[in-house]
C-alpha cells in the first residue's frame, strides 16, 4: 500500500481508475468502436506517466521496419508543442512547434523519407498522414496506449525495470494512468532500462509478476540502453554557429562536467557518465519537456568553468536549438549522448516475430 500523502489520495485514485475502467469496457464491450485503417498501426506506449523509453524503443521499430524494406512513418500527440491539431513536420519546424520527441525523430528519420506528424486525435493523424503520403505501409504510434479511438495492430507496452506497474498506483496517488489491468491489452511488454547482464532467474521472476496483469499469450521481453560516444551539440543539429568562447573538444575527457536535462528519469544518464570517469560538478535538472530560457543557461554558465563538458540529451537538445536561446549556448561545449537500445537474449528476435512482414512488390 502507499503511505503518507499518498496513502490519503487513494479515494481519488479509485474515482480517477473507475472512470477509465467504465470507458475501456466501453471499448472492450464494443459499445465504442476504434477506427480502423488499411495499413498496420503499432502502438509504444505505457501505464506509467513518462520515463519509461519510448522514444529510444520506437527509433529501434522504426530502424528495424525501414531494414524490412517497410515505408514508415511515426505520429506522435506531440505534448509540450505550442500548436494544436494535425501537424505535419517539415523543415520550418521546431521543437516548439511539433514538439520535443517528435522533432527528434523528424531529425533521425527525415533523410531516409520517414514522415513525421503530430496530433490529439489519432484518428486525424493518422488520416493525413495516410493522404499525404498515401505509399505508407505501416505507422508508428507513439504513446497511443490509452488513446483507444484507433485500433492498433500490435500494442507494445513498456514497463520500466526499476518501476515496474506492478509497483504503482492509479494518479494522484501514484504515476499509472490507469488501472493496472490495462496490461491486459498489450501484445508484447517490454521492461525496459535493465542492466545489461540481468539474470534469467531474476527475469523470469519479473515476468512471472506481470503475467498476473498481462494476458498469457503475451511474451515478456528485457532490454537495456547503450550509449554511444558523446557528439558536439553543433554537430548533431546541423547548424551553423558563431565561434564559441570554449571550442569543444571531439571527445571530451573524463573529469569534472555538468549536466543538463528535461526528462522524466535522469538518473540512468547520470550514471552512466559517472560509470565513465565523469564527475558531475552540477546537474541542472528540469521537468519533462521543460523548455529551457535563456536565464536557464546563464545560470548553468556560472556553475561552469572552461574544460569542463555540458552533457545532455537527444531529447533535450531539440529544445536547446531555439533562436532565443543561441546566444547563451553557442558559448558553451554541450555534448549529446545518443541512447539506443539493446534486448536481453532473444528479445529482439521475439519482438521481430510480431512485426509485420516485408512489404509486397508495389506496395
Amino acid at each position: 500500500m502507499p503511505s503518507g500523502l499518498a496513502f490519503l489520495l487513494l479515494p481519488f485514485s479509485w474515482l480517477y481508475a473507475g472512470v477509465l475502467a467504465v470507458r475501456n469496457w466501453l471499448y472492450d464491450m464494443g459499445w465504442k468502436r476504434p477506427a480502423t485503417f488499411a495499413v498496420p498501426l503499432i502502438n509504444v506506449g505505457n501505464l506509467r506517466v513518462g520515463g519509461t523509453g519510448k522514444t529510444p524503443h520506437v527509433t529501434w521499430l522504426v530502424e528495424e521496419l525501414l531494414r524490412r524494406g517497410h515505408r514508415p512513418a511515426v505520429l506522435s500527440r506531440g505534448y509540450g508543442r505550442r500548436t494544436r491539431g494535425p501537424r505535419l513536420a517539415g523543415p520550418a519546424d521546431s521543437a516548439s512547434t511539433v514538439g520535443d520527441e517528435p522533432w527528434q525523430y523528424f531529425q533521425q528519420f527525415s533523410a531516409r523519407q520517414v514522415p513525421v506528424a503530430v496530433a490529439e486525435d489519432r484518428r486525424l493523424g493518422v488520416a493525413q498522414l495516410l493522404h499525404a503520403h498515401p505509399a505508407l505501409t505501416v505507422i508508428v504510434l507513439d504513446d497511443a496506449y490509452q488513446h483507444r479511438a484507433v485500433q492498433p495492430t500490435l500494442n507494445v507496452l513498456l514497463t520500466e525495470w526499476a518501476r515496474p506497474f506492478y509497483q504503482d498506483w492509479v494518479l494522484p496517488a501514484g504515476r499509472l494512468r490507469e488501472s493496472r489491468r490495462g496490461a491486459w491489452r498489450a501484445d508484447l511488454i517490454i521492461v525496459t532500462k535493465c542492466p545489461p547482464g540481468l539474470s534469467a532467474a531474476a527475469q523470469a521472476a519479473v515476468a512471472q509478476r506481470l503475467g498476473r496483469y498481462g494476458r498469457p499469450t503475451s511474451p515478456v521481453v528485457f532490454s537495456a540502453y547503450e550509449y554511444a560516444r558523446p557528439r558536439a551539440l553543433a554537430d548533431a543539429t546541423g547548424e551553423s554557429r558563431a565561434e564559441p568562447a570554449a571550442p569543444p573538444a571531439r571527445t571530451p575527457a573524463p573529469g569534472p562536467a555538468l549536466l543538463l536535462t528535461g526528462i522524466a528519469q535522469p538518473g540512468p544518464l547520470r550514471e552512466y557518465l559517472e560509470s565513465q570517469g565523469y564527475t558531475i560538478q552540477h546537474h541542472a535538472c528540469f521537468a519533462d519537456h521543460y523548455a529551457f530560457q535563456p536565464a536557464d543557461l546563464a545560470a548553468l554558465r556560472a556553475n561552469w568553468q572552461p574544460g569542463w563538458p555540458i552533457f545532455t540529451t537527444e531529447k533535450d537538445a531539440t529544445r536547446l536549438q531555439a533562436p532565443e536561446l543561441r546566444a547563451e549556448r553557442d558559448q558553451l561545449p554541450f555534448y549529446t549522448i545518443p541512447v539506443r537500445v539493446a534486448f536481453l537474449d532473444n528479445g529482439a528476435a521475439t519482438l521481430r516475430q510480431l512485426l509485420p512482414g516485408a512489404p509486397t512488390p508495389g506496395n
